[in-house]
Order: C-alpha cells, then sequence, then structure tokens
C-alpha cells in the first residue's frame, strides 16, 4: 500500500475510541473494508499515551498491509515507526519535520486555499495534500469551508488520472450522502471522519465509501 503510487484511496481520521472501548474490533473492522490510511486524532494527548494508542494502530494496519498516519508530530512518528506523518498549516514547515523524521517517511499537508494547493505542489518534500473543508465540519470549528470550488482547482492543477501528479485527498463533511459530489469536483481520493466513526456498523461503511471512490477510476472523468 502507497501514497505516491496512488492506491491509497480512503483515509480515515479517528480518536482511540475510548468512550466506546471497542478500540481493537474498530481498526480491524475499517481496515479490512476499506481504509487504507489511518490517523490517530485526539488532541491533548500526552505522547505516552499517544504511543500505547499508535501501537494498537500500526499493529492493525501491520495485520491487513495498510498505512499509519501520525497527526502534527515529527518525533512521534519517528517513535511509532509511522510511515506517514500529516502536518497543518501552522505545523512544522517539511524541511524541519524531514530533519526529524527522516527520509522514509511520506510527509502530508493540509491546504484551504489556492495558494497553499500551489505551495503544496511547489515543494518537493510534500509527499500528498488534502484539500478543504469541503462544507463546515464540527471537527474543525470556526474554519471556513473553501468548498468543491477548491477541489475543482485541486483537479485541474494536480489531475487525478496523471500518474505523475502529487496525490490529494479531498476532506471536511464528506459522507455517503456527499462523495458523490466531491467525485463529480474530480477528488479521487478522500479522507474522511464521522462518515465512519459514527456509523452504526463502520465497517459497513468504510467498504461502501471506498467502492464509491474506487468505482470513479472505472467510469473515468476529471
Amino acid at each position: 500500500m502507497a501514497i505516491v503510487d496512488g492506491a491509497a484511496r480512503l483515509y480515515l481520521c479517528t480518536d482511540g475510541r475510548r468512550a466506546r472501548g471497542d478500540l481493537a474490533e474498530f481498526l480491524d473492522a475499517v481496515l479490512s473494508r476499506g481504509v487504507d490510511i489511518i490517523q490517530l486524532r485526539e488532541k491533548g494527548l500526552e505522547a505516552r499515551r499517544e504511543l500505547a494508542l499508535l501501537e494498537q494502530f500500526a499493529e492493525a494496519c501491520a495485520r491487513h498491509g495498510k498505512l499509519l498516519a501520525v497527526n502534527d508530530r515529527a518525533d512521534v512518528a519517528v517513535a511509532a515507526g509511522a510511515p506517514v506523518l500529516h502536518l497543518g498549516q501552522d505545523d512544522l514547515p517539511t524541511p524541519f519535520a524531514r530533519r526529524i523524521a527522516g527520509p522514509g517517511v511520506v510527509l502530508g499537508r493540509s491546504t484551504h486555499s489556492e495558494q497553499q494547493v500551489d505551495a503544496a505542489l511547489a515543494d518537493p518534500l510534500t509527499g500528498y495534500f488534502c484539500v478543504g473543508p469541503c462544507w463546515p465540519t464540527p471537527t474543525k470549528p470556526g474554519r471556513a469551508a473553501p468548498g468543491l470550488g477548491l477541489v475543482q482547482y485541486a483537479a485541474k492543477m494536480a489531475p487525478p488520472q496523471d500518474p505523475s501528479a502529487l496525490p490529494w485527498f479531498a476532506i471536511g463533511g464528506i459522507d455517503l450522502e456527499t462523495v458523490d459530489h466531491v467525485i463529480a469536483a474530480g477528488a479521487r481520493r478522500v479522507v474522511v471522519v464521522r462518515a465512519i466513526t459514527e456509523a452504526a456498523d463502520p465497517g459497513a461503511a468504510a467498504a461502501e465509501l471506498a467502492a464509491r471512490v474506487r468505482a470513479a477510476d472505472r467510469v473515468g472523468g476529471p
């Protein structure tokens, strides 16, 4: 499984499921049914607690041949042995992240404007980028949603059908009711949160989302 060759299509961000107490079952369900990359996103965790959770994530990813991503912290990514580090606009610049994480870690970057998309495309250290939010989302309160216009811009600047183009994911408010709109705007990779984490059957939700995204490749389009 790799990002750079286009194999990774469905990216999930989730907390450690402590309120539900079903982390092991959840990880196996979603990773076995369509999630290609999974990121632990739980703000405020001390490093020791984050690493303990990431150990469970890493074991599940190894069982299913999927990718583990760490959010924000290059030091934690190194300690966890994660192959992916995702950086927001206010996190470490990629040269510093690369210095800490080393050459083998794929660096991702969030983008929220055309200028930030252009910067990601111009940065040789960026391995992929995310575009959004497509719609307002409670996971990022107060953040304006640039909408599907930014998805269309990313599709023009980095066409998903071009194997040499930098991979990118649409993010923000994407679920089974909205994913077709994102695909129509040109996305071929998506990041989701609540569409899977709050689903009655997370594995089934992952399978349906993965099928929708992968079907877009078979029918062609932007």
